[in-house]
Order: structure tokens, then sequence, then C-alpha cells
């Protein structure tokens, strides 16, 4: 793993934070020495054990009680984190759902609730951090989007604009936050191990396999050792960009 200086200490808020993509990333700022920051939304007891668990690993962790939905509770805990810590220094909007169905069958309330956490979701957390990271220079805000968001993929219509979306509100908050020093970035995954893709059918996968050039499924380490480069000063100069790690499944 390369080793980023300037991740020690730095208090950097992940989102989602509980599994998959989003618990690996945690775990590499973590290993970083980085301060990580991750919300909840009510269950004291799984959040004192990833923090045990980030702190286990070289790290600080802050448990923040939030739901990315609710604009009011991301403003009390950062808040209330801000006046005894000082500001936030980076942010991985990494929560997100999928409720996958094809247009003709899919309900507004799966619509409603995908929409609202990848992409209302993402947009609140950001807006409740962004006074911060303008009295921040180097912060560095990562939108985890997906390769899905890109090129689309039939019965993903909620789950595809929504994280097209992302890409849009990236390069928008790239350009607004620039003078102030202040980056924004989008990752765009593609087919990555966790444990719910480990649940598919093993055609599922054979099918994913022939699409992608390198023949061969990402990594959870692929996402992360990527996120941090990108909150690190070693990505100084780039912003509002959308980074595809899909083993060429985009080409």
């Amino acid at each position: 793993m390369i080793k980023f200086p300037d991740l020690l200490d730095k208090k950097i808020l992940i989102t989602g934070a509980s599994r998959g993509i989003g618990r690996e990333i945690a775990k590499s700022l973590a290993s970083q020495g980085a301060h990580v920051l991750f919300n909840h939304r009510g269950d004291e007891a799984k959040a004192n054990e990833l923090k045990a668990e980030f702190e286990k690993i070289g790290g600080k962790a802050s448990p923040l009680h939030f739901d990315v939905t609710n604009g009011q509770q991301i403003k009390t805990a950062v808040d209330a984190f801000v006046k005894e810590h000082g500001n936030i220094e980076g942010l991985v909007n990494n929560a997100g759902i999928s409720k996958d169905q094809l247009l003709m069958r899919l309900k507004e309330e799966d619509l409603n609730s995908v929409i609202d956490t990848n992409l209302k979701g993402a947009i609140l957390v950001t807006q409740a951090l962004s006074r911060g990271f303008m009295r921040t220079p180097g912060a560095s805000i990562v939108n985890v989007s997906s390769v899905v968001g890109l090129m689309g993929n039939p019965g993903q219509c909620a789950y595809s604009a929504s994280k097209a979306g992302l890409i849009g509100f990236t390069k928008t908050v790239a350009k607004e936050l620039a003078a102030k020093k202040v980056r924004a970035n989008a990752i765009c995954p593609g087919f990555i191990q966790t444990d719910m893709t480990d649940k598919l059918d093993e055609k599922v996968k054979e099918n994913y396999l022939g699409v992608i050039p390198l023949k061969e499924f990402g990594k959870t380490d692929d996402v992360s050792n990527l996120v941090c480069f990108l909150l690190s000063n070693a990505s100084a100069y780039i912003t509002g960009e959308v980074i595809k790690i899909d083993g060429g499944l985009y080409i």
C-alpha cells in the first residue's frame, strides 16, 4: 500500500462505511493514520464496533449519528464535531443503495429512496461541510459514482440516473469551490468483488467477465487506493475528474 504522509490525522468523513467498498475505504484511511469519521443511523453497538475496528488498524475514529437523507441531522452532527475537533478536511460520499427493476415496473417509492440516498444524500452532506471546506485549503471531496452512471444498464434506471447525477454534481462543486483550493472528483467503479457480489450466480459472474477486457473483477483495495490518492496532496492539481476503475469495461 502506498503511504500518503499528509493523510496522517486528517479528519475525513465517509458515508456508508459499514460494509463493502465503503468499509474498505475507511480501513485504508485508518491505516494511513487518518481520523476517520463515519455516519450511522442509531445502532450505537455497531458504530462502536466499527470505531474499535478502525482504531485497531491505526487511525482515530468518530461515529456521527445521522441519516444522509436528513439535512438537519447532518448539520447537527457535523456542527457538534467541528465545534469540538475543528474543521473536517475530506469527504467521501459513498453511501448508496440499489433497487434494480425495469423502468416499466419501477415503483415510485423505490425511485425516491435511490435518488434520495445516492444523490440527494451526497448533496446534503457536501453542503453541510462546504463552509468549513472553504476555510480549509487543500480539502478534498470524492464522490463514489459507478460505471453504470456513464454507460447505463438494463434494470438499473434509478441507480444509473443517481450515479450519473453525482458526476454532474461533482463537476459543479469542483468549479464552485476551486477558488478556495477545494477539490472534488468522482470515481466510477465497475464490477468490484464484495460480499454482495460473491452471492451472485456463477453464470451471472461469467457473463460480466466476458465483457471486461482484463478478464478479472476489481478488488476493494483497487478503489480504496485511488480514494486515498485523491484525498491526499499527491493529487493537488486534479479536480473535476471522473476516473473509472473497471478493468476496461467502458472502453
